[in-house]
């Protein structure tokens, strides 16, 4: 296991008056984070540059800060052999138009060109949360809408995801970097955070999650590899078909978002990551010291679990300090994960997975409640029916769905973006 760490300005704008304070926080977190891995006699890390909008939008500042942060990276391997790994992961510009241009326009070309430079300067993986589908499933998870979900992730993201991806492993073999994957944070951690605040049902949020596993593996099917990025939750079922490497995020990543996940994550990580944090003062250090002291000490427990064969123990507990308490959880038990991850290899067309993949997740929540290793509550359960009866209305037929659902969307999203006619 080797952590993943990642850091973000404090309020700032990105603009050329600040260029010289936004190099010198950048060069100083990058600094601190190794000083600390040295200190602690961490032997590699892994470093996830999560670009900023404006530094997306006008790619020379993403292409300086990955020089400057492989730079500092660079002397710390030479100077205390601290291996290490960049990852750059532009800001999905496209959905800042609306309706978004998914295919065309200057927001592709700015995410597109962003990958190349930050690739040149320095990357060596690439990675993305794109957000297809989001105009659609922004609405529907507030509406509790499953058909609106099955619409956005199962037909718009899922295309959009054949369409960008194609060109990511392409500048991936062209830069010779990795195409290690993308995550369906906008829509599955969107859920995650409503259903924590109580604003929607967690059954909704576990189901949705689930879902998702579909859209992401396009990733994969067009040249990624991996390791997959760290806030993709469903990076677990990902793992259960691929066998590629994945970064997860639980417990220690409480400094970006909470969750009900934070110790069952664990048990499919290969990297461990801390989200992202903001470049503060903390009592003791900076938040990204202190996040990088607590993936590393977390990292060692991992690998000594391995090194004394014991990985199936820690695993266990981790998957039993959470499973039964959230629906968000259960779904990520070993034996949950290998049903739905088979369940979504039987299918072969993305709107068939996504909706087998839907009911399937619902029919092992189910199963659990019955067999009492899930809790839920009275609420949670007639959520739970309510989702039930409405996946079995939709119709098995992809082109069906769609002529039912085009209408419903046409206000928020253009479908020929996503190669529908």
């Amino acid at each position: 296991m080797i952590p993943e760490i990642k850091f973000t300005l404090p309020s700032i704008l990105v603009e050329d008056v600040n260029r010289d304070e936004i190099r010198n926080q950048y060069r100083e977190m990058m600094t601190d984070v190794c000083r600390r891995a040295v200190e602690l006699h961490q032997p590699e890390i892994v470093v996830d540059f999560e670009l900023l909008p404006q530094m997306t939008v006008e790619p020379q500042w993403g292409e300086m800060i990955t020089g400057l942060l492989r730079e500092v990276l660079e002397g710390f391997r030479a100077r205390d052999h601290l291996n290490f790994l960049l990852r750059v992961t532009p800001v999905d510009t496209r959905e800042f138009k609306k309706p978004p241009l998914r295919r065309e326009g200057k927001e592709l070309d700015d995410v597109l060109t962003s990958l190349r430079v930050c690739a040149r300067a320095g990357g060596d993986m690439l990675s993305i949360e794109s957000t297809g589908g989001k105009e659609v499933t922004d609405l529907a998870v507030v509406e509790t809408d499953i058909r609106g979900m099955l619409f956005g992730i199962g037909v718009l993201a899922s295309a959009d995801m054949e369409f960008l991806w194609d060109r990511i492993s392409g500048i991936a073999a062209e830069t010779n970097t990795i195409s290690a994957g993308d995550t369906a944070c906008g829509i599955a951690n969107t859920a995650m955070v409503l259903a924590d605040r109580n604003l929607i049902p967690k059954v909704f949020a576990a189901v949705v999650r689930t879902m998702t596993a579909v859209r992401s593996l396009v990733a994969y099917e067009m040249g990624a590899i991996g390791p997959g990025k760290d806030c993709g939750y469903e990076n677990a079922f990902i793992k259960a078909i691929t066998g590629f490497p994945m970064s997860m995020e639980g417990k220690s990543a409480a400094c970006a978002h909470l969750s009900a996940v934070g110790n069952i994550a664990g048990a499919y990580a290969d990297l461990w990551s801390n989200e992202s944090v903001q470049d503060v003062k903390l009592l003791s250090a900076s938040a990204p010291v202190v996040s990088m002291e607590q993936l590393i000490y977390d990292c060692r427990l991992f690998n000594t679990s391995l090194g004394k064969r014991k990985e199936n123990e820690l695993r266990d507990w981790l998957v039993e300090s959470d499973a039964t308490l959230d629906p968000q959880a259960f779904v990520f038990r070993p034996e949950i994960v290998g049903e739905i991850a088979q369940t979504l290899v039987s299918e072969g067309e993305y709107y068939r997975r996504t909706l087998a993949v839907a009911r399937k997740t619902v029919e092992l929540l189910t199963r659990g409640v019955n067999d009492r290793t899930l809790i839920l509550s009275e609420r949670e359960n007639k959520w739970l029916r309510k989702i039930e009866n409405a996946l079995q209305d939709l119709h098995e037929d992809r082109e069906t769905f769609i002529e039912q659902e085009r209408k419903r969307w046409e206000e928020c999203t253009d479908v020929r973006q996503y190669g529908l006619k």
